[in-house]
């Protein structure tokens, strides 16, 4: 059974993002992106990095596209 992540660490939600760790901790402080804090880690929920990527685009001025 192939289960997508629920949860992202910041480094990989910066791999996904193309961004540095650093850029996705700047953008968790400034609450641009959401964040789990729980018990000394961070999480980033996946719904997170879409709604951030699609906040992107449309700043950008460009359509979201469904990907098949």
């Amino acid at each position: 059974m192939n289960v997508d992540k629920l949860f992202y660490r910041p480094k990989e939600a910066a791999d996904s993002l193309g961004m540095s760790r650093t850029a996705v901790f700047r953008l968790i402080k400034t609450g641009e992106l959401q964040s789990i804090k729980r018990e000394g880690y961070r999480l980033v929920p996946a719904w997170a990095l879409v709604e951030f990527a699609r906040a992107l685009e449309a700043a950008a001025g460009l359509a979201h596209r469904e990907v098949a």
